[in-house]
């Protein structure tokens, strides 16, 4: 990065301040019980954990938006909660980070999906799932989309989809939540699930890891940048989108974008470092990139914030998100002149 990107990079993070990006997708409460493993347990061949903290942060989509507030930016998180205790923890989670809850759906038959992970010695030792797809009816994706399309109509510049695959994005919500964006003219940017990876045809900018990239295309995944690459044009055909970010871990990631009749593929390194947690590491990336590109960026650049943000939340531990300082920061580390 040159001192010139850099200064053009500063720029656009200045206008991220109240800039309304809309969420859809899944949305769940993310618990972390840590603690010290000193023994195994006499019952089994397991690590007795000791526990020493119990927290609850945003997680799926809710994370998403948190990582849009916390960058300055005016998040308008459109979900499903059902009417149980954990709806109201996420609700004062979101609440503390500057996040409304006032175009959530709230829906009796539905319970609020929650991830429970225990953690020992900065290692996750167990994860433990609350989910019930097959609760949410009609009627509730029926309102979310109401309430998506009330939030386009009062100016929101993107649409994030975040698609966990637990039930609100499905073909028909997929399908009518991009017409709506469509008609509107707002760029859509989706973090994908394999099983609908088809379905996002059209969209500004999709951001699969290596895995559902092949797997998006019923591929067997292979090794090499020269294998991500070939994916990454076959993907860009077939799908009509305008660009795509494929994050590839430790190898960095990298974007395609149109120039003419051609597809143009641009890798971005990472710097190595170590790595805590991948948690929620899609989520930042996919936040970051929809608003820069929404503050005026060129993908290019956009998909360089991304990779900067990765660097910083994987970093930590936990579901986390990056404010615009460490953002410029990690940036400026990147600079050949200063």
């Amino acid at each position: 990065m040159t001192k010139a990107e850099f200064q053009r990079l500063s720029a656009i993070v200045s206008g991220f301040r109240g800039r309304k990006i809309a969420v859809f997708g899944d949305l769940m409460l993310d618990r972390y019980i840590k603690g010290t493993v000193k023994r195994i347990s006499p019952e089994a061949p397991v690590p007795v954990v000791r526990v020493t903290s119990e927290s609850a942060v945003c997680g799926g989509s809710a994370n998403v938006a948190v990582n849009l507030s916390t960058l300055g930016a005016e998040p308008v998180l459109v979900s499903v909660t059902g009417r149980d205790a954990a709806a109201l923890e996420l609700a004062s989670l979101l609440a503390a980070a500057g996040v409304s809850a006032g175009s959530l759906v709230r829906d009796g038959a539905f319970r609020t999906i929650e991830k429970t992970r225990v953690i020992a010695e900065h290692q996750q030792v167990v994860r433990f799932d609350h989910e019930y797809p097959a609760l949410l009816g009609h009627a509730a994706r029926k309102a979310a989309l109401a309430a998506l399309e009330a939030a386009l109509k009062d100016g929101c510049q993107a649409l994030i989809l975040s698609d966990y695959g637990k039930g609100l994005l499905e073909p028909s919500t997929i399908k009518a939540a991009m017409t709506l964006a469509a008609r509107r003219g707002v760029p859509v940017f989706v973090d994908p699930k394999v099983e609908h990876f088809q379905l996002y045809r059209g969209a500004a900018c999709i951001t699969p890891n290596t895995m559902e990239a092949f797997g998006g295309m019923r591929l067997t995944q292979r090794e090499g940048q020269e294998a991500v690459e070939q994916l990454g044009r076959d993907i860009m055909r077939r799908l009509a989108a305008r660009s795509l970010l494929i994050t590839q871990g430790e190898h960095g990631m990298t974007l395609f974008t149109r120039r003419g009749a051609s597809i143009k593929p641009n890798h971005i390194p990472t710097r190595a470092r170590e790595v805590y947690d991948g948690t929620g590491a899609g989520d930042t990336v996919i936040s970051v990139l929809a608003l820069t590109w929404a503050s005026g960026a060129l993908p290019e650049e956009a998909a360089l914030a991304a990779n900067f943000a990765a660097g910083i939340v994987v970093a930590k531990l936990g579901t986390a998100s990056v404010t615009v300082a460490e953002l410029l920061e990690s940036a400026k580390s990147w600079l050949k002149t200063v």
